[in-house]
């Protein structure tokens, strides 16, 4: 399988998350773990936001600190994907979003690097000090399901999330 080094997006991949970015939204898919991204098409802004994010004192309004990653393949240094890792929980993450979002570029998907990008974020979140992990996925959205399943996740159970009109499985990951 090929390498990939999951890093903090910067500068010289600004084109690639453009481009991340496009496909996303051409594909109209969620977005998950990239933060404001679908609706900031200055990506140097996005950058900006997401160095914020990392510290409490400078995390914006109703935002937890969190860390915000891409996933390279090393072979042709190309993002197949974008996670981000919340330190703690505000009321809507502990309800609905959890420690955890992750997506994946429309044209990478099915290829297993879901599942490795999770297993090496949640490193990272082992070393922050988590003991567990929250993670939740829409109901029926069997390749994220199987994503978590393959890192162990352990079901919790199923409610509804008003804001977004969407049932969301939520599951326990123990580090």
């Amino acid at each position: 399988m090929d390498k990939f080094v999951l890093i903090k997006p910067n500068f010289n991949y600004e084109s690639d998350i453009e481009a991340f970015r496009k496909e996303m939204l051409e594909a109209d898919s969620s977005m998950d773990g990239t933060g404001p991204l679908r609706r900031m098409e200055n990506i140097i802004e996005w950058l900006e936001f997401n160095k914020k994010c990392e510290n409490e004192e400078s995390a914006p309004e109703n935002w937890v600190p969190c860390e915000q990653f891409i996933y390279v393949r090393e072979a042709d240094n190309k993002i197949v994907g974008m996670i981000q890792f919340r330190h703690y929980f505000n009321e809507f993450l502990e309800k609905y979003g959890g420690h955890i979002g992750y997506s994946v570029r429309p044209d990478e998907r099915r290829k297993g690097y879901a599942k490795h990008m999770l297993a090496d974020c949640l490193k990272v979140c082992k070393a922050y000090g988590l003991k567990e992990v929250l993670i939740t996925c829409i109901q029926g959205n069997e390749g994220s399901k199987y994503t978590i399943l393959a890192n162990n996740g352990e079901y919790e159970s199923t409610i509804y999330c008003e804001p977004d009109n969407v049932y969301l499985e939520r599951y326990w990951i123990h580090l």
